[in-house]
């Protein structure tokens, strides 16, 4: 078990929450929702995508979307994510942007379906966003999409999982996040993950973007936990999941599951609570 003192890092995820939903959410509401967020103390918000429209029409409005946003005492920093050189490119003008996020998947199958590029092609991309965050203040947070398995028949074990880790950090990537992006993983498979991860790898802040149901949140958020992960994706009441993956989206981590499971294990945030319930409302309006 991780040692209590280190410091757990909640990321709240309204991009992909938002991102297949099948009915257009209104800019104002995105800008209301993610200010509210903003007040809340999640350490990030990962809140929109510099992606093709075409790909995600719901993140068409993510630079209208950040123009609306207030950052008055708040803490919290924000992450977008992108898919090619070009999204990184708009990215990085932005100050209010301290993270780029780069789904590459441990699947060549998926890593087509969600870039339309192949593995080798997405690790030069990452070559050059990288230079781009360097170049502009900016920090390269890469997702091992697919990182538990796939659905595709793609070969993975941990050697694979390991390679490409192993590739990630040699370009100075120093936050790696895995995704269960079908919400397959077992809490077995997410322990056994993470327990080859995490070792030989002790100055890299690893992650878990996992995808859940209400029956297994726990489970995973507890297998994650106690192999050492101390970084969270969720998204308040569990909306959310990948387009590209499937048909049937596999809802995110809740947020409040994962802020109920580290106050009992007595790692608390330091959030506000009346923020949190206010931001819980919105999601019930944005989300219905």
């Amino acid at each position: 078990m991780p040692s209590a003192v280190k410091t757990i890092q909640l990321i709240e995820c309204p991009r992909d929450a938002m991102q297949g939903w099948p009915h257009p959410i209104p800019t104002e509401k995105k800008i209301n929702y993610i200010n509210q967020l903003l007040q809340v103390g999640f350490h990030t918000i990962d809140f929109g995508s510099f992606v093709s429209p075409k790909a995600i029409p719901q993140m068409a409005d993510t630079v209208q979307v950040l123009k609306g946003l207030h950052f008055n005492n708040s803490i919290t920093k924000l992450l977008a994510i992108v898919a090619n050189v070009r999204g990184a490119e708009a990215a990085v003008l932005f100050d209010e942007i301290t993270y780029l996020g780069f789904p590459f998947s441990v699947s060549p199958t998926f890593q087509m379906r969600n870039t339309n590029s192949t593995q080798e092609e997405s690790v030069q991309t990452i070559d050059t966003i990288q230079e781009l965050c360097i170049k502009n203040n900016k920090q390269l947070v890469v997702y091992l999409s697919m990182g538990f398995g796939n659905p595709y028949g793609d070969v993975y074990n941990s050697e694979i999982l390991l390679q490409w880790a192993d590739a990630m950090i040699q370009k100075d990537i120093t936050i790696i996040s895995l995704a269960d992006t079908v919400g397959l993983a077992t809490p077995v498979q997410i322990s056994e993950a993470f327990q080859a991860l995490i070792p030989a790898y002790p100055h890299i802040i690893f992650g878990a973007h996992l995808h859940a149901s209400p029956d297994n949140r726990i489970a995973k958020l507890a297998a994650a936990y106690h192999a050492g992960c101390v970084r969270f994706d969720g998204a308040l009441r569990g909306y959310g999941g990948c387009p590209m993956a499937q048909n049937e989206l596999v809802g995110n981590m809740d947020s409040l599951s994962i802020i109920d499971y580290f106050s009992k294990e007595g790692l608390l945030f330091h959030f506000n609570a009346n923020a949190l319930e206010n931001s819980v409302l919105l999601a019930g309006e944005i989300f219905s």
